[in-house]
């Protein structure tokens, strides 16, 4: 990957909220989208599937609408954001609401300060319930891939900002969402990982994890285990297959290694067995799933690969 969704999310979150600005969208749905938000996903299905729209960026920047009509097309129900496309709240959900497609969730993160609330508005506006929050940079920080190791501190200071974030989230009937990749895996000087801080020290009131079950398998996790030991703990998924684990595995504990490793497929076309995980949705807390394949656009048509991982999770539901 050339670069990846958190380092392109990291450029879009400097430019500032000003196009998601709404300004008059008070709080009015706030209730019903926290009762909905309550919901899980006991029996996951096909009429829900979500497609994470990092699959087809390389659409999204030159047809934002066309893309998301094709995506809902194939079959698809549900997107998470990572972009959009300069248009503003109102004509997103405009264009959700012809295509019939909804938007629970976006990574365009929420950014702590003057304007958090207006993009919080902004973002009830487009229906989301989860959203990544920003961590703003130190002055003088590169934003630069891969980041520094995390230490307990660097950590603590990211669970401090998604919970406060998450404090002002919260009227809105939106969640903050904290999705891994594989560093969140990496063993810190106590003996814990980045993952353990953030179960033990997030308020799950608040903020959710997102476990991106490619990247975790990558990292060398189980998603069963991980369902067992923290039930109800990962109501996001991101369902990513990858191949060729044999190779990721010889680069033992070095977790950039197992990452820059790993060879991202279609769903269907790799080592992970999806039919057990999918099973224990309701232990995991499932609320919605989104598919994601990071090297669709490699491939020459990200919407083809798009359509191949849902027919493949289609095929997984229907056991």
């Amino acid at each position: 990957m050339a670069k990846t969704r958190r380092e392109f999310l990291k450029d879009a979150a400097a430019l500032g909220a000003g196009a998601l600005v709404l300004g008059a969208c008070g709080r009015s749905a706030a209730a019903a989208a926290s009762a909905a938000a309550s919901a899980t996903m006991m029996h996951p299905s096909i009429d829900n599937a979500g497609l994470q729209l990092w699959t087809v960026r390389d659409r999204m920047t030159t047809d934002f609408e066309g893309t998301l009509a094709r995506v809902a097309e194939i079959g698809y129900r549900e997107v998470e954001f990572v972009g959009y496309g300069n248009k503003t709240p109102a004509e997103v959900r405009a264009i959700l609401d012809r295509v019939g497609l909804r938007a629970p969730s976006t990574h365009v993160g929420l950014m702590p300060g003057a304007e958090l609330e207006r993009q919080l508005a902004s973002y009830q506006a487009m229906g989301h319930r989860y959203a990544a929050a920003a961590v703003p940079r130190p002055a003088g920080a590169p934003n630069a891939w891969p980041p520094p190791p995390a230490t307990l501190a660097s950590v603590q200071n990211e669970i401090a900002v998604y919970n406060q974030v998450g404090r002002a989230a919260k009227p809105y009937g939106i969640k903050v969402l904290v999705h891994n990749h594989t560093m969140e895996f990496a063993l810190l000087p106590d003996g814990r990982t980045p993952h353990d801080v953030m179960l033990a020290e997030l308020d799950p009131s608040l903020v959710v994890l997102e476990l991106d079950i490619g990247w975790a398998t990558v990292a060398g996790q189980n998603a069963l285990s991980l369902f067992a030991a923290h039930p109800g703990r990962y109501p996001l998924w991101h369902v990513k297959d990858m191949a060729a684990l044999a190779e990721v595995n010889k680069n033992g504990n070095d977790q950039l290694a197992r990452m820059r490793a790993a060879h991202i497929v279609p769903v269907g076309q790799g080592e992970i067995d999806y039919g057990p995980i999918f099973a224990r949705a309701g232990i995991a807390g499932l609320d919605h799933f989104f598919v994601e394949q990071d090297t669709a656009p490699d491939s020459g048509d990200s919407i083809a690969a798009a359509r191949t991982s849902l027919e493949a999770v289609r095929k997984i539901l229907q056991g």
